[in-house]
């Protein structure tokens, strides 16, 4: 395992890149995302303090996501094998979370999907752009703004 420093805004992983690498966040926040072919952002996941973050694919197939740093970062960076052999619990949590949020994106509302990011990332609401959590809960900004008021 190896400490890495990224600065706001690097890119760690590209679409494509061979890459058997996993990130576990010791302080900032990093996100995993997709470009359609029209060039708008999807993000995927987010990964703030003690979360680990990978795409999902074998440590040497292509990869399907970008990852990259919303905060200037502390991560450490692990091959793909080494990981899956001794943290368990981690990666439970993170299959949890994902699972969660496919059944949500098919399933509820955009106010029980935004219910449910604040529940699952707390600590990161006021570090993250509104748009950045929009193309999280699959909605407009506009209508995150709607969500946000019916909520309140």
């Amino acid at each position: 395992m190896k400490k890495i420093y990224v600065p706001k805004g690097q890119i760690l992983q590209r679409k494509g890149d061979l890459n058997s690498k996993l990130y576990q966040v010791e302080s900032g926040l990093l996100r995993s995302y997709a470009i359609s072919d029209k060039g708008k952002e999807h993000i995927y996941m987010f990964a703030p303090e003690d979360w680990i973050i990978a795409d999902s694919v074998a440590p040497d197939e292509p990869c399907d996501l970008y990852i990259d740093a919303i905060e200037p970062s502390v991560v450490w960076q692990e091959e793909k094998k080494q990981h899956l052999e001794h943290d368990v619990p981690k990666l439970i949590k993170r299959i949890n979370v994902l699972q969660n949020r496919v059944i949500l994106l098919m399933c509820a509302s955009a106010l029980e999907r935004y219910e449910d990011f604040l529940a699952t990332y707390p600590e990161i609401v006021q570090r993250v752009p509104q748009k950045m959590i929009a193309s999280y809960l699959g909605i407009t900004p506009e209508a995150l703004s709607t969500v946000r008021r019916k909520r309140s």
